[in-house]
């Protein structure tokens, strides 16, 4: 077994003895309170510290090398599995601030135990072991590794979410509801702007492969938001306080839009048609959210410059659609090059940017800012800040997963008259293939060399 597969192995050890090794203290912490006064110490800054680099941007960066069988995938995921190790132990040896029981403490159990099952997994994929029994079941294995790989970043950004709540004592009692509201909404916002930079950069293929159109995947989740929405954000039998009714009318727009959008998004041969309707109602959310009233000033500023933000991206992708694609599926629609409009960008980063906006808003962190006056300028720039960052990371990753699923073929640009530049076909028949052979990377996981389908071994000879 490899120095990797040893190491992983410590490590997953490591976990499951400390899963229960250890329970946090909380003589200090105030009656009616769930947090003592002391300052967060040094080694629980560096437990904090070490968990975003481990859960925030390594094992993200190692699913995607383990989507593309790449031979860096254990080694990244190792270290990373490595630095979770010292990053939990780390979170119950801290000193200073302590902490009532909370969500974050309970969640990173779930969350270990998630990565001990991936690493026990890796390293039974990587012992190859095929025959009789073996062979049956590795298939299942490799689906399961697979899924867990790619549950991580999601989980992850959950517990990391958790763990800013828990360290400011937010989101307790009367609190809850609006927390949620504006945590579950922000991170969806965050999560519709992921997807259509896939979408954007390595996606255009699968989508054409579904016979729909972007439009109609967005209006059916549109439509069911918006049937959430109308049945949660008001205590039915119960008296409209505060923005009942705004938050009920906004969740009954997008289920009627949404519906609307879904019918338009086919011509009437049902070939896939592009429409307006979800630009339309991320605009009018916006407006609304702009306007919506709140009890502070600097409360208030925060939500008009989200609701602005939100607004521009339904405005941008009104201008994409209608003039820089004329509803057209991408800006090459005969596939011969692959590079975006740079107008296509700014609905993404427009999503990332409301999303940290929105769950930056909270009336607890409203609170918190005003007392120690900071203003609506300096905060909305720092979260503009984190979704430039976020933005980047994504598109990196993006960059690394295509420049291993579709790499650079000199002989391909030649024939294609492409030559001396840095485009290859992202519509024709190479692509095609090449998207073929990324997916049996994702679902072979890490299998060796003589394990390759003929698919495979034809692209590695090419």
């Amino acid at each position: 077994m490899s120095i990797y597969l040893r190491l992983a192995a410590v490590a997953g050890l490591a976990l499951a003895r400390g899963i229960v090794a250890h329970e946090h203290h909380s003589d200090d912490i105030p009656d009616g309170e769930v947090i003592s006064p002391d300052p967060i110490d040094t080694t629980l800054w560096i437990h904090i510290l070490i968990q975003i680099l481990a859960f925030g941007l390594i094992f993200p960066t190692g699913m995607v090398l383990g989507i593309t069988r790449s031979r860096w995938h254990v080694p990244v995921q190792t270290l990373g599995a490595i630095l979770a190790v010292v990053g939990y132990f780390l979170g119950h040896a801290h000193g200073g601030r302590q902490f009532a029981p909370n969500i974050h403490a309970s969640f990173a159990t779930i969350l270990l135990l998630l990565l001990i099952v991936q690493i026990i997994l890796g390293i039974y994929l990587k012992l190859h072991l095929e025959k009789g029994f073996h062979g049956r079941i590795r298939r299942y294995f490799v689906i399961s590794h697979g899924t867990i790989g790619k549950m991580m970043p999601v989980v992850s950004w959950v517990q990391m979410l958790f763990g800013g709540i828990t360290a400011l004592g937010f989101c307790r009692d009367d609190h809850l509801g609006q927390c949620l509201a504006h945590f579950i909404m922000g991170s969806a916002f965050i999560g519709y702007g992921i997807v259509l930079t896939i979408l954007l950069l390595v996606g255009q293929v699968w989508l054409r492969r579904t016979g729909r159109s972007q439009e109609f995947f967005d209006s059916l989740l549109i439509a069911a938001w918006g049937c959430v929405n109308t049945f949660t954000e008001h205590r039915w039998g119960g008296p409209w306080v505060k923005n009942d009714l705004q938050h009920t009318s906004m969740g009954i727009v997008w289920w009627c839009a949404g519906l609307l959008g879904v019918w338009l998004s086919r011509k009437r041969d049902g070939r896939p048609k592009r429409n307006l309707v979800p630009a339309m109602v991320i605009l009018i959310t916006g407006w609304a959210m702009s306007a919506h009233p709140q009890s502070s000033e600097l409360s208030t500023h925060v939500h008009s410059v989200f609701g602005y933000t939100l607004m521009a991206a339904g405005a941008a992708r009104i201008v994409e659609i209608a003039f820089v694609l004329r509803d057209r599926g991408s800006v090459d629609e005969e596939g011969k090059g692959d590079e975006a409009s740079s107008w296509q960008y700014l609905t993404p980063f427009l999503l990332y940017a409301s999303g940290f906006l929105f769950m930056g808003a909270t009336e607890e962190q409203m609170a918190l800012l005003s007392g120690a006056h900071v203003s609506h300028v300096s905060y909305i720039l720092i979260l503009y800040s984190i979704a430039f960052l976020l933005f980047l990371f994504v598109s990196m990753l993006l960059h690394l997963y295509a420049s291993y699923a579709w790499p650079l073929d000199p002989a391909v640009a030649k024939k294609d008259g492409m030559e001396g530049t840095n485009r290859v076909p992202i519509a024709n028949g190479h692509v095609d293939r090449r998207v073929r052979d990324a997916e049996e990377f994702e679902l072979e996981g890490l299998m060796s060399d003589d394990e390759n389908s003929p698919g495979v071994k034809h692209r590695q000879n090419t």
